[in-house]
Formats: structure tokens, C-alpha cells, sequence
């Protein structure tokens, strides 16, 4: 790989993915428009010979094949991940999500480029009743606007690899903890108990059982299966997550144990905090694992390292706090 496009590569994910890439050598194009990426986050990266920006929205394609000239792979990672409140704007999702996406593959035919790597999430398979759920799992009734965004988008992808002879990567994340993550549960939480460290409102019973993947581990199990499909067309989805879950509440203690407090811990009730938290997230990874990929993470340790980032960077964390803290499932990604 010589040339690659990162869209949404000043967000959480995109940064670091693109980190990645540059220290292998690799020249990045960054696409994002900053309405939630940080400029601060591809700072280190711009200083390098093989980086660029490229400032804007993805629904403008204009932009993006002028991005995607010369490129041998686009990793799409730009979306809105707000799943909790994806009924408060119904087209947000699609617009940013699945027509965004339309927007990257016509870029992509137009400028020749034929291999993507797309960021899915697990929020796609709702609530299924198969654990650990594998990537050939029955879809039930979705349960949020952004899981079916996002399986829209994979049929997109899987449609243009048939038709256009595209090589598609489909990456289906747990919900990814680390540094530069700016959006869910575990800063939401820390936030209010910065606020108010005597207690803490929890959305849902505290009993919802989630998985989770530091950042590191999915940017290099993003690259292990581009690298494994590099020569072939067609569409291959993996899961990405570990083999372990966490309960709500006890990332709650360990957020507290970390700030040196106990609250007092208020659980709203029943078994998701709003429409479209599933109450148990627990993804088969054996198909990326065959690849030899491993995390070198477990949960406890990934929140740990997010809570270290947390505290060296109040300026980006500590802003505006929910009223209510919120629970897992947000975003499933």
C-alpha cells in the first residue's frame, strides 16, 4: 500500500488508524470536516511529508475524488455515531451514514480506486439470540437508525464488489475505548463524576453486558484484513472485539476506583437505557483471530488506558456533561 484515504480521519478511530498507517510508510489522505474530529488529533500527523488534509464534507464527491486520485485503499470511517439519539434526527443517519457511503463508492469507481475498508459496527445484528454472535448470524428486526444505516451500507459495498469488481472490507466493532476517545459511556461517566463525584445517574438497570477493543487492537486488526484481501475481489466481514464482557455498573466501579470516589449509583430501570441499547453485546471474533490477530488489551486494561488519556487531556474531555450520564451501546463502535 503507497497511498490511502482516511475519511473521518481526525476522529477517534480515523487518527489513530492514520497514525498507523503514515509509520508504516504510507501516504494518508485525511478527509473530515471537524464537525466532531479534533484538529488536535492530526496535528503530529500533518507535520509529516506523507500527509495531507483534505478539508470537507463527505457528501461532497467532488472532494472526495479529488482525495481518492492515486489511492490503493479508502478506509471509510467518517459517520455520525450518536445511536442513542437517532430518533431525535431520523435522517441523520442516513445522510450522513448510508448516502456518505454512496458517495465514497461513486468516488471510488470514478477515480479507479477499487478496495475499501468500511467501519461497521455490532450494533447491526439488534438483538440476536445467538452469543457469541457470528458474522453469519441471522439479522432480527433492527433496533436503531444507525445499526440499519450501517447495514445499508454493507449492502452498498457487497452490491458495488459484485457489480464493479471492488474489494470490500467490512469491519463490525464493539464499541472501541482508548486514546482520543471523545464520545460514550466511559466519558460521559467520568465527566458527571467530575461534576459531582457523590453520585451518578445510570441509565437501564446497570445490569447490560457489554464488550469492548482498545483502539490500538482494532486499528491492527483493521490492517490485518485489508492485508489479507489486498489481491482479491469481493466483500469479507469481520468482527472485531475480545472474548470478554463487562457489566455496566462494574465499569462504573472501576471509573469511580479510578477518580477516588464512591457515588451513590441511581439506575433509571428496566433493561436498556433507551430504544436501541442492546442489553448484551458479545461478537465471535474467530474469523479475525484465524487471521493471527490478537488484542493486547483485556477491558479492564482498555478502560484503564482511556481513563490515563482522560486525565492528560482535560482541555478536549472535560466539556459540556450530559444531565444524565449514559449507559453502554453508545456507540456500538
Amino acid at each position: 500500500m503507497k497511498r490511502a484515504c482516511v475519511t473521518g480521519g481526525a476522529g477517534f478511530i480515523g487518527s489513530n488508524l492514520a497514525d498507523q498507517l503514515a509509520r508504516q510508510g504510507v501516504h494518508v489522505v485525511v478527509v473530515d470536516d471537524f464537525r466532531t474530529g479534533h484538529r488536535c488529533f492530526v496535528e503530529t500527523l500533518l507535520d509529516l511529508p506523507n500527509a495531507t488534509l483534505m478539508e470537507g464534507d463527505v457528501l461532497d464527491q467532488g472532494l472526495l475524488e479529488r482525495a481518492f486520485v492515486d489511492c490503493d485503499w479508502v478506509f471509510h470511517l467518517q459517520a455520525n455515531a450518536d445511536v442513542r439519539r437517532g430518533l431525535e434526527h431520523p435522517t441523520r443517519d442516513l445522510e450522513q451514514n448510508t448516502i456518505a457511503t454512496s458517495h465514497v463508492l461513486e468516488a471510488m469507481r470514478a477515480t479507479g480506486v477499487r478496495r475499501i475498508a468500511f467501519a461497521s459496527t455490532g450494533s447491526i445484528y439488534g438483538e440476536p439470540r445467538t452469543f457469541p454472535t457470528p458474522e453469519d448470524a441471522p439479522f432480527p428486526i433492527q433496533t436503531s437508525l444507525y445499526g440499519a444505516s450501517k447495514l445499508a451500507c454493507e449492502g452498498l459495498i457487497t452490491a458495488y464488489a459484485v457489480g464493479f469488481g471492488f474489494t470490500g472490507v467490512i469491519c463490525r466493532f464493539v464499541s472501541i475505548l482508548g486514546e482520543r476517545y471523545t464520545h460514550g459511556h466511559v466519558v460521559d461517566f467520568y465527566r458527571a463524576l467530575h461534576r459531582d463525584s457523590s453520585q451518578l445517574v445510570v441509565l437501564g438497570d446497570g445490569k447490560q453486558e457489554k464488550s469492548y477493543l482498545y483502539v490500538q487492537d482494532c486499528v491492527s486488526a483493521i490492517l490485518a484484513a485489508t492485508s489479507a484481501h489486498k489481491e482479491e475481489d469481493g466483500a469479507f466481514v469481520y468482527n472485531l472485539g475480545t472474548d470478554e464482557t463487562v457489566i455496566l455498573d462494574d465499569s462504573v466501579q472501576l471509573i469511580a476506583r479510578h477518580l477516588g470516589c464512591s457515588p451513590t449509583v441511581q439506575h433509571t430501570g428496566g433493561k436498556r437505557g433507551w430504544v436501541g441499547d442492546s442489553p448484551l453485546i458479545r461478537l465471535d471474533t474467530g474469523r479475525i483471530r484465524s487471521l493471527g490477530w490478537r488484542p493486547t488489551l483485556t477491558i479492564p486494561e482498555a478502560i484503564g488506558r482511556t481513563l490515563d488519556w482522560f486525565d492528560d487531556h482535560p482541555e478536549i474531555v472535560l466539556g459540556p456533561v450530559d444531565p444524565v450520564a449514559t449507559n453502554s451501546g453508545f456507540p456500538v463502535r
